[in-house]
């Protein structure tokens, strides 16, 4: 089973700036091969693929004009190419669009590294050819510092795949996959049923629920802080706006421009971590109970953002990321996922008798069941019908 490691960097200022010299030396060698694809297949030439593309830039490093690039690490130019190459292929047999090239301002920093000379302890990992200089008191270059304590296994016997380093707008990390042995609990309990909402994010089968973060006083201060910045950044733009000689409008972007969007920038992840690790703290908590089974429902996310009323909501909600957590946690403990059809009536039905109503509006917070007599929290109700949807599908 391979598990990934998502780890912050605490490069100091020597480390950053090469860290970008990287990731500039990453980018510049997946739009050389994304260039050479497309001069080929203009000149009516096949497919090149990486290996012809990496053979000319080995030829390129010989001449006077491209030695710099031997400063780098050759891995990093090899897996840009294989990236470049992979993109180019999948567009032509449809699997996505085609490639664009990387510019500075609109691409992601990142660069990778190779796993047979990334080294890893508890508190630094070892990055290959940040210095060139082969001193010991140069070496310490290479050592970078790490911001969790022993979160990554290291050893003899620890295999790493795909180690990448990325800088997100604020910090370096690192991302590295570990093959791991999968763990599985010795006795499990019953199964249950997860229904996800906007009144509160989460509704489990045996009663408990989990609120909506989005409406406590902390993160409603918090978007407010956000706005008031945004207000007074666009003020200072208009107040930089210049008229061209073409009687366009183009602005100035000066230093307390910059300031002040590394700022609102700064808040913006702050929000999106405490929504992220409030999810992974619902959905360990859920994992740890040791169910059987958990099912969820398959929800239309794209269709319940068209309701402009609740869209803001829904999506702060983050179900996607919801979902994708219990994916790969249930997998570490063996614990079987199930996901729901898209129609089935969780909400509609009767969890007692089985009674299904023709219609339910969104006002209805307790269901009653015209059939049965049956009273319950909506939510709940849902929840206990996706529990009973796997004994079914059984």
């Amino acid at each position: 089973m391979m598990k990934t490691y998502k780890v912050m960097l605490l490069p100091n200022n020597k480390q950053k700036t090469k860290l970008f010299q990287c990731a500039g030396v990453a980018r510049w060698a997946y739009n050389f091969a994304l260039a050479q694809e497309q001069e080929n297949y203009k000149n009516g030439g096949t497919f090149l693929g990486d290996e012809n593309i990496r053979k000319r830039l080995t030829q390129l490093k010989k001449t006077k004009e491209f030695a710099w690039l031997n400063q780098y690490s050759n891995n990093i130019t090899k897996q840009a190419i294989k990236d470049a190459s992979t993109a180019y292929e999948n567009f032509f047999e449809g699997r996505a669009e085609f490639p664009k090239f990387k510019t500075k301002k609109r691409s992601r920093p990142s660069f990778y590294q190779d796993t047979a000379k990334i080294k890893m302890t508890d508190t630094h990992v070892k990055l290959e050819k940040l210095t060139t200089s082969r001193k010991k008191n140069k070496q310490k270059l290479n050592w970078i510092r790490l911001a969790e304590k022993g979160k990554i296994p290291h050893g003899k016997h620890v295999k790493y795949t795909n180690p990448r380093v990325v800088f997100d707008g604020l910090n370096w990390f690192l991302t590295i996959g570990v093959e791991e042995v999968e763990v599985k609990y010795e006795a499990y309990t019953e199964g249950m049923g997860v229904d996800l909402g906007v009144k509160n994010l989460a509704t489990v089968s045996n009663g408990r629920t989990f609120k909506n973060i989005n409406q406590t006083p902390k993160v409603k201060k918090l978007e407010k802080s956000i706005k008031r910045l945004q207000r007074k950044l666009s003020r200072k733009y208009e107040m930089n706006k210049i008229q061209t000689k073409g009687g366009e409008y183009r602005y100035r972007k000066t230093k307390n421009i910059k300031k002040l969007e590394l700022l609102v920038l700064k808040k913006r992840r702050r929000l999106k971590n405490i929504r992220l690790n409030y999810t992974h703290q619902i959905t360990a908590t859920l994992v740890k109970a040791k169910p059987a089974y958990v099912v969820m429902e398959h929800l239309n996310t794209s269709g319940m953002l068209k309701n402009n009323k609740l869209s803001k909501a829904i999506q702060e909600q983050t179900f996607h990321e919801f979902k994708r957590q219990m994916t790969y946690k249930c997998a570490w403990r063996g614990i079987k996922l199930v996901v729901a059809d898209r129609f089935y009536p969780s909400s509609k039905r009767c969890s007692r008798c089985g009674h299904v109503k023709e219609k339910l509006s969104l006002s209805e917070r307790t269901y009653y069941c015209e059939a049965c007599g049956m009273e319950m929290d909506r939510d709940l109700n849902a929840s206990i019908n996706l529990k009973n949807y796997a004994k079914s599908m059984v």
